[in-house]
């Protein structure tokens, strides 16, 4: 369950569009929920209807940014309570969450350098809060294995919808305000979150965050129904400590190449004298 956000290679920005067939009642539900969820949004903002604007797209990324950085700090902060109440390790499952909730919230803070939402909007989104995040935290007491397998088919939906983004901006009319996007700059924020340089554009902050989705939905997927004790690989502490080790011992013998070197070199120019 390995976390890469802002360091992404043209290779890794490279999506494909993947989906995890529902095998359990569990998964049906959490299908069925996530496809209610989303035909019911895009009716209510228009999403298929007319075409594709910057004030359309900056209006669903930012409000569903918002939602979108609930369910990573749910998970951790329930899991952190648990590990206090039985006085456990969580085997470093809450900090990848954490960076998740963090990942999803960067969305949030670059989208709003392109556009402020007015007092309406930011009005709705404490109303979304509201009530997902209180749905989602007794759903999670209830079963985490349902939640993350939820957000993973969410995910899938975010990527197809950035996907759906990225394709309008590539194939915009020259001229037009949606294909300025190419070479509009983008935020700072952005171009110190992703690396994406000095010329980094708008375009390159939609194609980082399709990436950033992609690896929501892997790892939500993949944590799915896995045991409690399951310990994460990237923060396994036995993996970091055998890392460590070998990295010390690798210093130790070039330290003693570099001496033996050393010496010879000595010893050679004192023989010439």
């Amino acid at each position: 369950f390995s976390k890469t956000h802002g360091k992404y290679t043209p290779e890794q920005l490279e999506i494909e569009l993947t989906h995890v067939p529902p095998v359990t009642t569990l998964d049906k539900g959490a299908l069925f929920a996530v496809k209610c969820f989303r035909f019911g949004f895009d009716q209510a903002t228009g999403w298929n209807r007319g075409s594709m604007t910057p004030e359309k797209i900056l209006n669903r990324a930012i409000f569903l940014e918002t939602v979108a950085a609930i369910p990573g700090m749910v998970a951790a902060i329930i899991r952190h309570f648990r590990s206090l109440r039985n006085m456990t390790r969580d085997g470093g499952m809450l900090n990848m969450f954490l960076e998740e909730a963090n990942n999803e919230r960067m969305h949030l803070l670059t989208f709003i350098r392109l556009k402020d939402p007015g007092m309406i909007f930011r009005a709705a989104v404490i109303g979304a809060q509201g009530v997902f995040a209180t749905g989602f935290g007794l759903a999670y007491v209830a079963s985490p294995a349902f939640c993350h397998r939820f957000v993973g088919y969410i995910e899938e939906e975010a990527v197809l919808t950035y996907t759906k983004i990225i394709k309008a901006i590539e194939e915009a009319e020259e001229g037009s305000e949606l294909a300025q996007w190419k070479a509009h700059p983008a935020p700072k924020i952005a171009k110190g979150y992703w690396h994406l340089g000095e010329n980094g554009t708008v375009l390159d902050v939609m194609k980082a965050v399709r990436a950033d989705e992609a690896e929501h939905r892997d790892v939500n997927h993949a944590v799915s129904g896995v045991p409690d004790d399951t310990v994460n690989p990237l923060y396994d502490p036995r993996e970091r400590l055998d890392s460590m080790l070998a990295k010390y011992v690798r210093d130790i013998m070039e330290r003693e190449q570099q001496e033996k070197g050393d010496k010879k070199a000595t010893s050679t120019s004192t023989t010439a004298l």
